[in-house]
């Protein structure tokens, strides 16, 4: 017997009041320098009911700062057009009546509607991917981990120098971050849910390091450690089981540089 096609979800990121952002940040801008409001929607304001945009746009154009309803199929791709990033609200939403789209070679995950029906608020975790529990999870526990990496730093400089410049080379060698996780991410739909938590995993880390007072350089492979752990939680499910690929997730996850990994997988 034949399995039944998964339902579509369709998935809409707000800001954390709720509101809409605009569909081109770029056009927001612009017009809200010339003292132009940007009109917007709070989904949180219409959970079950049915919403028509407040003014849309030509269809399928972005011709306006919020032209349109903008949809996803796959939520780990939520983050790239928010416009202040991390944190966001996430709902679950039906589109209604005509729907468009750029086309498949654009962005198959997208759909452009004038009318959509909020379903619910569902976990905000989801747009980093299906590992975005775990992703959190990190990101939270980075400020501490950093300081406890400055500290060991401090504790031996030379000795931990060669082990993280051991491991840095490796990385490099192997492109783990700039290829492995990038390419896994990107297949798997969730090339900005990475983007975003390498850029907040990146920021947290080197702030903490230098609060604590380590030096640059010091600050620089700290900051390269929480971008890869954090890339090593979110395509974690996507690297194989076969020694090499196993070699690459010890290298994202800093298994070398003998602090375990914080989050259980």
């Amino acid at each position: 017997m034949a399995r039944s096609a998964r339902p579509v979800v369709h998935y809409m990121a707000t800001r954390p009041d709720g509101t809409v952002p605009p569909t081109s940040p770029h056009l927001a801008a612009y017009y809200s320098g010339l003292g132009e409001t940007i009109p917007t929607v709070n989904l949180a304001d219409h959970i079950g009911e049915s919403v028509d945009h407040p003014s849309p746009g030509q269809k399928w154009y972005t011709d306006k700062p919020f032209s349109y309803f903008h949809m996803y199929t796959r939520p780990g791709e939520l983050l790239e057009r928010i416009e202040d990033g991390w944190p966001i609200r996430l709902f679950v939403v039906e589109p209604i009546g005509e729907t468009g789209n750029w086309g498949a070679d654009f962005a198959p995950y997208w759909l452009m509607s004038q009318q959509i029906r909020v379903v619910e608020e569902t976990d905000a975790w989801q747009a980093f991917g299906h590992r975005g529990a775990q992703v959190l999870a990190v990101l939270a526990q980075l400020p501490d981990l950093a300081r406890q990496w400055a500290t060991e730093w401090a504790a031996d400089p030379e000795a931990t120098r060669r082990t993280y410049k051991a491991w840095e080379e490796r990385v490099d060698d192997t492109r783990a971050l700039t290829s492995w996780a990038f390419c896994r991410a990107r297949s798997s739909r969730r090339e900005a849910g990475l983007q975003a938590a390498n850029q907040l995993a990146g920021d947290a880390a080197a702030q903490a390091a230098t609060d604590v007072g380590a030096e640059p350089n010091v600050v620089a492979m700290i900051r390269l450690r929480a971008r890869c752990l954090v890339a090593g939680q979110l395509v974690h499910d996507r690297i194989r089981s076969g020694e090499y690929e196993r070699s690459i997730r010890e290298l994202l996850l800093g298994t070398a540089l003998d602090t375990p990994a914080p989050v259980a997988v």
